[in-house]
């Protein structure tokens, strides 16, 4: 391994004659520069040809192509998938409104979470959202109630927990039975048979998601089969679907994984649903976000300053777990790169912020080329980086900027210190 590995650097960043860093032909330094620090840059042109692949994947397939929007709320990205035509897949009622501010059709939305609120639910009914992804037994009979409240049929399509392992991160993991998700395999017909009986009910669907970073096309199949099972059975007791959600969670590469791409992934489940059903399977709902959004984001950082303990290196940097808790809360792996090519000795350093927590790292024993002041790129921060930021300390959120046209437009400011005390009291 080199002190400057550009290996991983996504096909939207290049490094320049000068070793500088490049993204969508605007260099990340101005954008620092411009901009400040801690910032996330995203390329417009890296979300739409990665969204392009998945549709060109489902050509000449009944399929909606769903965003999960978890992975990426920003008011731009959203809009953008808009644009492009996806559905959206929901878990709150902010997100509900932050995908209707868009202009989006709410007929294109499907609401998916374990805890859906009374209001969350009248408001989710009252737009006219497409599907609820019912959770748990007591979900079904909340919306019936609110339903009912509201002199309306609640469109439902029950999670079925499958019990698969998607072998990927215990706490992004959630097939299997000891997961908070879903209703269990062995009771879904019987919560099925109930959602039948509920007046204000009609049923819809069949909903499958197994957990995020999957990088084998094996779990997807494996849970695949557990529902087409299960779909025959309603069949058999007169339930009928009207179409299949498969959800989604197709993983990237971070450092070495080497997921499917969307085609081979739905080469696999079409031809799996073909041979099921040969006249054609029923519509077919995907619920991507990571996938879609994950290596579209870089973010950008500047050392504060390099100091060691005799043992440890430590590269203190101006971003921390507030922008980026993933490593924080799952040890995971993002690369970092310099933005500048730098001559200083190559050392191994953990990368480490401002945050007064012994858990605020964003990287360990990364080899590195670089001195106080330098910029680096913390890459594959599309996803689950700005969405999950907070304000501990007393940390203003940092920009988002996203790159368009050869330009890097600023799509949500960084806050103030007067924003943030405005929304609070003294006695």
């Amino acid at each position: 391994m080199t002190a400057v590995d550009d290996s991983h650097l996504p096909a939207w960043i290049q490094r320049d004659d000068g070793g500088r860093l490049v993204a969508d032909g605007v260099l990340l330094e101005s954008i620092a520069r411009e901009f400040g620090t801690p910032a996330y840059v995203y390329s417009r042109r890296a979300i739409e040809q990665t969204f392009a692949a998945f549709v060109a994947a489902l050509v000449g397939r009944d399929a909606l192509l769903c965003y999960a929007v978890k992975a990426n709320s920003s008011l731009a990205v959203l809009d953008l998938f808009r644009r492009m035509g996806a559905g959206f897949d929901i878990v709150s009622g902010g997100e509900l409104e932050r995908v209707l501010f868009t202009g989006a059709a709410a007929d294109r939305i499907v609401f998916s979470g374990v805890g859906k609120s009374t209001v969350e639910i009248g408001r989710a009914l009252q737009a006219g959202v497409r599907c609820f992804n019912v959770e748990s037994e007591a979900e079904l009979e909340r919306i019936d109630r609110v339903a009912g409240d509201l002199g309306r049929r609640a469109p439902v399509s029950i999670r079925v927990n499958p019990d698969v392992d998607a072998a990927t991160h215990p706490y992004i993991s959630t097939g299997l039975k000891r997961n908070k998700f879903g209703i269990a395999h062995d009771r879904a017909l019987a919560a099925y048979r109930r959602a039948a009986q509920l007046p204000n009910l009609s049923v819809q669907g069949i909903d499958c998601h197994i957990g995020s970073q999957i990088t084998e096309v094996a779990p997807f199949l494996a849970a695949l089969d557990k529902v087409l099972e299960l779909v025959d059975q309603l069949a058999d007791d007169g339930i009928a679907l009207s179409h299949l959600d498969l959800g989604g969670g197709l993983g990237i590469r971070y450092v070495d994984e080497n997921p499917p791409s969307p085609r081979t992934l739905m080469d696999a489940i079409f031809d799996r649903l073909d041979r099921w059903r040969p006249g054609g399977p029923p519509p077919v709902l995907f619920e991507f976000g990571r996938a879609l959004v994950g290596n579209a984001g870089v973010l950008l950082t500047r050392i504060e300053y390099l100091k060691s303990n005799g043992e440890h290196n430590f590269a203190v940097v101006d971003a921390a777990m507030t922008e980026l808790l993933r490593p924080t809360l799952y040890e995971a792996w993002h690369e970092v790169v310099p933005v500048q090519r730098s001559t200083a000795v190559p050392t191994h350093y953990d990368i480490v912020g401002p945050v007064c927590e012994s858990g605020d790292w964003l990287a360990r024993g990364r080899l590195l080329a670089v001195e106080a002041g330098d910029l680096l790129a913390v890459l594959s921060a599309g996803a689950y980086a700005a969405q999950m930021a907070s304000n501990y300390n007393t940390r203003p959120l940092v920009p988002e900027l996203m790159i368009s046209d050869g330009q890097a437009v600023q799509i949500r400011p960084r806050q103030s210190l007067t924003e943030i005390f405005a929304t609070e009291r003294m006695l």
